[in-house]
């Protein structure tokens, strides 16, 4: 039975059909349905100029007119629809300078990346495969079309999607696909940092993430992206636990960050430079910032204690958020060994583990907007006019009550910071 999503498909190429047109599903969507897998999104090549495209139906969006792309959208449903063509000579080895449309489907699957991404289904649902893409599959190859080394030369980005493809579909690079990639790494320098990221993050976020940083590390591609990148030094990764066991991709970011023991500070750097969003920088650099933080306070086997392993534990999260801590547990489960790097020593590690997640949910509070008292409430009970001194009480306060050291209740909160005031700032008034 087809879904919704496999049947706007078809609407589209019923229609090209009947106004005398070629049409097929193409490409990925194609390569899913034969391993059984969800697709995502169907693309559809057909000999129908985009200008006729875009006259066919009712709603349509002209995303890539220049490559002959007009999306055409389905009850609601985006589906890319592509004119058969030709690529010219590629610029700055990534696009095309110009393309040439044709009318001829095997012409424009030769133009492909990889035979199991150079096949069609047409309407019946009969498969079109020129390049041999089926067997490649069903040997376990991943292959260029036609010679390798031209594809990549073509576009650099290809060795990028080569390493995903191979790791997400546990797939072998065939020799003289992988020897081509390996000779022409150099090109990454021409690939905006931004398409290196989105390939990262699909490669670590997928299925095999320790078979991609295999292969990027052995054929040394990513030393060569356009902004030197220190995850680039995975040779150092003598030994890694099996990522994928981390649920959250950006959890597996910060492991091997701290597995190669870059500090916060520079992995947040590093990802911006990589053009990640500032909610997913802080979701890896927090961790790693919040193992830093451990190591340095909890660096003395012979005073090593529970209960002060517990209240760093705690004022770590009210430093760096309990969803950091959260995800530091997650870590140090995967690999109790993996902070090391950041000073964490294994005895507090297995601790943590054991008993982080419990000593989070005891907290009775971790934010200051969680604080029964506010600034105005200081300030009028103490009578001292604002400055800097109301945040460092606010903050002593939230450390104290998170501790258990009082309740977190507003007279109480206000009779200790009046005397934690006088006691530490009424003498410079």
């Amino acid at each position: 039975m087809k879904d919704s999503l496999e049947q706007g498909a078809l609407k589209i190429i019923d229609t090209l059909l009947k106004h005398g047109y070629e049409a097929y599903m193409v490409g990925g969507c194609v390569r899913d349905k034969l391993l059984n897998r969800p697709v995502k999104d169907y693309d559809i090549a057909t000999s129908a100029l985009p200008e006729r495209v875009e006259r066919l139906f009712a709603r349509t969006i002209p995303t890539g007119l220049q490559h002959g792309t007009v999306t055409v959208v389905i009850e609601g449903q985006p589906y890319e629809v592509t004119t058969f063509r030709k690529e010219d000579v590629y610029e700055d080895h990534r696009r095309p300078t110009e393309v040439q449309y044709i009318d001829s489907l095997n012409e424009d699957l030769r133009r492909r990346d990889f035979t199991m991404n150079a096949m069609a289904i047409d309407y019946e649902g009969n498969l079109l495969d020129p390049f041999h893409g089926t067997e490649d599959i069903r040997n376990g190859i991943l292959r260029c079309v036609g010679e390798a080394s031209e594809r990549f030369q073509e576009d650099a980005l290809r060795m990028l999607r080569c390493i995903r493809f191979a790791a997400e579909y546990r797939l072998v690079v065939e020799d003289q696909t992988w020897n081509a990639l390996c000779e022409h790494a150099p090109l990454l320098k021409h690939i905006a940092m931004e398409r290196v990221r989105m390939e990262m993050e699909r490669m670590m976020a997928g299925a095999s993430p320790n078979r991609a940083i295999e292969l990027l590390s052995s054929s040394n591609v990513l030393q060569n992206s356009k902004v030197p990148l220190l995850i680039a030094n995975m040779k150092r990764m003598t030994t890694l636990c099996d990522t994928s066991q981390l649920i959250h991709p950006l959890e597996r970011w910060s492991y091997l960050y701290l597995v190669l023991g870059i500090e916060a500070v520079a992995v947040e750097e590093e990802l911006r430079l990589m053009t990640f969003s500032k909610q997913q920088i802080d979701a890896v650099r927090l961790p790693i910032a919040a193992a830093a933080y451990l190591g340095s306070h909890l660096h003395d086997v012979s005073e090593l204690n529970v209960r002060e392993v517990e209240r760093q534990w705690k004022l770590a999260a009210i430093q760096y958020g309990k969803e950091s801590l959260q995800a530091l547990v997650h870590i140090l489960s995967l690999d109790g060994s993996g902070a090391q790097h950041a000073g964490v020593m294994v005895q507090v590690s297995s601790l943590c583990v054991n008993e982080g997640l419990r000593w989070l949910q005891e907290m009775p509070v971790d934010k200051l907007v969680g604080l029964h008292i506010s600034g105005g409430d200081l300030i009028a009970r103490i009578g001292a006019p604002a400055g800097p001194w109301v945040a460092k009480v606010l903050q002593q306060m939230l450390r104290e009550t998170a501790l258990g050291v009082i309740p977190n209740e507003k007279e109480v909160l206000l009779e200790k910071a009046e005397h934690y005031y006088k006691e530490h700032y009424s003498a410079g008034m």
